[in-house]
């Protein structure tokens, strides 16, 4: 089965203690996209400006994305956001952020795109979250990620959003910060009374743990010796699993999310061990594959 990603196609610059990076290709649905790419085909929503690299249409399409619905305003400015990492590559500091295109931006779903029975809503406003699901017809499964911004600016939106999607993804302070629990396992119950039946919220380095009618899953990151940039790493993880999951021909969504987990946290790795997508999109399926039977091995997982 095929997946739909929605959301920003942006140009990064990063910056590290050790190096700079103008202009990378980023975006939490270029993340996410090429992420889910390795499992199921993939179809991507989003906006570039004129400016946007022709090597970078290349790279979507060298994944096999689904490019229908990526608009492209000739006349405008791609999405870009500058950012700084401490040493500790934990800590980030915004920069610059310029919205361009992606500012005033009204998805229009393809025609056959609408049927799509995986959606993915990555990291893009609430709002605009909202207009996709007016148009996609009754998916299998709709899985939305969002940040502290749209809780600050956006709450009343993303209160609608929690009522129409079956998973919510979250990092640990975004769940304290919408529940208002310090605890993120007391946290939990009180975000599925918000509408999702499922959440996972990320823990970085440290894992992530879904919450699902099946119980709690604590599921560990792939260890890393060095992390190159963080940045897209979140969106590399719901990316990968959605992927999985949608590449799965039998089992319950129930049966098959604590795998599918797993294999986002593994294309999550990869993400950390280079800037932007440069090292996500060199590696193989293979490759990913003899990454989760070693994480398998290292948590003892069946």
């Amino acid at each position: 089965m095929s997946v739909l990603v929605v959301g920003t196609t942006a140009l990064d610059s990063i910056k590290t203690p050790k190096k700079e990076n103008p202009k990378l290709l980023g975006g939490s649905a270029s993340h996410a996209a090429v992420a889910a790419s390795f499992f199921a085909p993939t179809r991507l929503v989003g906006v570039v400006g004129g400016d946007f690299p022709a090597k970078y249409i290349r790279l979507y399409e060298k994944h096999g994305l689904c490019l229908k619905g990526l608009d492209r305003v000739k006349d405008g400015r791609t999405f870009h956001w500058s950012g700084e990492y401490e040493v500790n590559m934990n800590n980030r500091r915004t920069l610059e952020t310029v919205l361009g295109v992606i500012e005033h931006w009204q998805p229009a779903i393809p025609g056959d795109y609408e049927s799509c029975p995986y959606v993915l809503l990555a990291n893009i406003a609430p709002a605009v979250q909202l207009r996709v699901l007016d148009q996609v017809a009754r998916p299998k499964f709709v899985v939305a990620d969002t940040m502290d911004l749209w809780l600050n600016i956006a709450l009343d939106d993303v209160m609608r959003l929690l009522k129409r999607i079956d998973c919510l993804v979250l990092n640990d302070s975004e769940a304290r910060q919408l529940t208002e629990d310090d605890n993120v396992v007391s946290a939990l119950p009180k975000i599925h009374r918000m509408g999702p039946r499922y959440v996972i919220i990320k823990k970085g380095e440290h894992g992530s743990i879904l919450s699902s009618p099946k119980g709690l899953f604590v599921a560990p990151a792939y260890p890393l010796k060095k992390v190159v940039d963080p940045t897209g790493a979140g969106d590399s993880f719901v990316g990968g699993l959605m992927g999985y999951l949608a590449s799965r021909k039998s089992g319950s969504i129930d049966s098959n999310l604590r795998r599918a987990i797993v294999h986002g946290a593994v294309v999550a790795s990869f993400c950390c061990e280079g800037f932007g997508l440069t090292v996500t999109t060199k590696v193989s399926r293979e490759d990913i594959d003899a990454r989760v039977r070693e994480l398998e091995s290292i948590a003892g997982l069946d």
